[in-house]
Order: structure tokens, then C-alpha cells, then sequence
């Protein structure tokens, strides 16, 4: 349903209101008229206004008045008026006008055309400011169903994928002496997929929580390094990878999407790393004014220059799980972390000589 523009008309001489009406009859808008300044508030109160043309001399309230009162008002606070006078046409009053908050000042007699032009400017204002706020409506409802979805959908894939685990455990423990090489390569089959597909799901959840109402604090990136070096000390021993880093800042964040962030980059850094050379991993960052600019470098296999735009897109892989095990989500989600952090990602790449990723996070 298309609703018309509404458009308040303030003065106090019931003439000067036909006169408007009349200038104005051709737009596509809805006039509505007010013969003092607290009628005109009484009309705020109901109605949803693109923009007010108002009399200054009025008696009880004159525009000056009203005006401050509009601008005080949370509801009116942005609506643009225009002020419309015979009489208080001098420089001074001009200048008072605009000091009110006025967008335009005009005085009397004029060229309707101008008013007419001066209305359009800013309904149609009004139009994309509602059609953009609409949008914006429907982006952030499409996004929250999509999460929605996105953890309903994983987490309840879950108990098959548990189920046929669970299955093929118990096959190979009751019918292990009965088994033939074939029937064995093909369970085995099962359990690889099955994993693959939990990895999957593991990862898809992550993604679904980021930015999901968690509270902000003061992060220690050093103390979040220290977790995920843990964390992946295993996978740090059996690739021998040698990891780097200077002194980290504190910043504002959430605590396990940071731990999320460095685990995901650290580890791609160790994965992708050149046959028969041990990984190493270096960690830095500077500081601006505004933010800190952090840096992931590794030695590893790098990245050809075709490829560096497509690599945060989730389920974008460059690699066959032959090669590599994963994803396809783990820089989608760094992306979506650092964006939900008003920072930036990138990376910087050169193939066989190694890959640095950076971001920026403000203070």
C-alpha cells in the first residue's frame, strides 16, 4: 500500500492555509493544517510528518517557539521545517531562523514554483529515508532467521551423524574377524564422510553463533594467544611449527570469537605449510590512532593472485580434501568476526614464498 507523504501546514490565518493548499495541490501528498502552534503539536502527536512549513507570527506561540519545542522533542527531533513569513523578513530573523534549525526560510510574496521544488526535495527525502529504513528492517530479519536456521539445521543434524558413527563403531567391534578388505574400505568410507560431516556442522554452528547478543568485555589478546597455542599444541608438535609473537594489546570484544579469530588463522598457517619445511608462524601488531593493525605471516605454501578475493567466501576451498582437510568456513567466519568489529581482513600473498593475513580492530 503506497501512503502518501504527509506534509504539516502551521499558521494562524486560515487564508494563508488555502493559499498553501492550493501552491501545493499538485504534489503527491497529504496536507495537514494547523492554526497554532499547539494544534501543530497535537497533529506531531498522531501523525508521522516529512517535513513542516511554518508561520513565525502567530499569536500565543509564534513559529520561533514552536520550532524549539519540535527539535526538543524525541519524535520531532529530525523533521525538517521551513518557515514562511511576510513579516519577519530582515536579515536578523533570517539568521534566527536557521539558528531555530530551519532547512529553508521564505518570504513572502514568492514564486510558488520554489516552494513547490523546496516540498519535493524533501519528500522524496522522506521516501528513500522509509525505503531504506524498510530494507534494513527486512535485511536484519532475514539475517536472524538465517541463523536461526542455520543452528536449528546443524545442531539437529547432529544425532544421525552420531547414530551412524555409533553404527559403524559397533560393526567393526562385533563383525571385526568377519569382515572382508572391501567391507572394511567401505566403512571406513562411511566414518571419513561421517567425520567430514560433523566438521562441517561443528564449523557451520560457529559461524551461526558469531554476534549472537555476546557480551562485550576488555579482551587480553595475550592471554587469548596463550589458549589457542594450547589448544592446538598437539597439532604444533606434529607439524614441529614454530610460533612467534610480540607483546598484544588489550581491546574491547568478545572473548571467544577473538579465541576464534587467532585459532582459525593460526591453524591455516600450520595446514597449508610446504612439504618437508617446518611451519613457522609469526604474529604482530601496530598501532594507529584510531586501531591496531594485527599481522598472521607464515612460510607456507601462499596464494596465487586470482584467488585471494575468493578465499573468505564460506565453502570456498582452493584445495582437494586429498590435499588438505577442511571446510571451506574457517576464513568466512574470521571475516565475519572482524567485520561484526568494525576491522577489516585481507591478506597478502606470494605462491611458495608464504602468506600474511591482516586485520585491523579499533581501540
Amino acid at each position: 500500500m503506497n501512503i502518501r507523504p504527509k506534509i504539516l501546514i502551521v499558521d494562524d490565518k486560515p487564508e494563508n492555509l488555502v493559499a498553501l493548499e492550493v501552491v501545493l495541490r499538485d504534489l503527491d501528498v497529504e496536507l495537514v493544517k494547523a492554526t497554532s502552534g499547539n494544534a501543530a503539536l497535537s497533529a506531531t502527536l498522531h501523525h508521522d510528518f516529512a517535513l513542516a512549513l511554518l508561520d513565525i507570527q502567530m499569536p500565543e506561540m509564534d513559529g520561533y517557539e514552536l520550532a524549539s519545542i519540535l527539535r526538543d522533542e524525541e519524535k520531532t527531533s529530525h523533521l525538517p521545517f521551513i518557515f514562511i513569513s511576510a513579516v519577519y523578513t530582515d536579515n536578523l530573523n533570517v539568521f534566527k531562523g536557521y539558528e531555530k534549525g530551519a532547512f529553508s526560510f521564505i518570504t513572502k510574496p514568492f514564486q510558488p514554483e520554489m516552494l513547490i521544488n523546496k516540498v519535493k526535495f524533501f519528500v522524496e527525502k522522506h521516501q528513500q529515508e522509509i525505503e531504506l529504513k524498510t530494507l534494513n528492517e527486512s535485511l536484519v530479519s532475514a539475517n536472524k532467521e538465517l541463523e536461526q536456521f542455520a543452528y536449528v539445521a546443524s545442531h539437529d543434524l547432529q544425532e544421525p551423524l552420531r547414530t551412524i558413527s555409533n553404527f559403524v563403531g559397533l560393526l567393526n567391534t562385533k563383525y571385526s574377524k568377519d569382515i572382508d578388505s572391501n567391507v572394511e574400505q567401505y566403512l571406513s568410507f562411511i566414518v571419513d564422510a561421517t567425520t567430514r560431516m560433523q566438521n562441517l556442522i561443528k564449523d557451520l554452528l560457529i559461524l551461526s553463533r558469531i554476534g549472537r547478543d555476546e557480551p562485550s568485555t576488555t579482551i587480553d589478546c595475550n592471554k587469548i594467544l596463550e589458549e589457542v597455542i594450547a589448544d592446538i599444541s598437539v597439532a604444533l608438535k606434529e607439524s614441529n611449527a614454530k610460533i612467534t609473537y610480540s607483546q598484544l594489546p588489550l581491546l574491547p570484544g568478545t572473548e571467544i570469537e577473538f579465541k576464534q579469530l587467532f585459532q582459525n588463522l593460526i591453524s591455516n598457517a600450520i595446514k597449508f605449510c610446504k612439504k618437508d619445511v617446518s611451519p613457522e608462524v609469526t604474529i604482530n601488531v601496530k598501532e594507529t590512532d584510531q586501531e591496531y593493525l594485527f599481522s598472521i605471516a607464515d612460510n607456507g605454501i601462499g596464494i596465487e593472485e586470482q584467488y585471494k578475493s575468493h578465499i573468505f567466501i564460506i565453502f570456498k576451498r582452493l584445495h582437494g580434501m586429498n590435499e588438505y582437510a577442511g571446510t571451506g568456513i574457517g576464513l568466512a567466519t574470521c571475516k565475519k568476526i572482524v567485520s561484526l568489529h568494525n576491522g577489516r581482513i585481507w591478506v597478502e600473498s606470494k605462491v611458495g614464498k608464504g602468506s600474511t593475513f591482516y586485520f585491523t580492530l579499533p581501540k
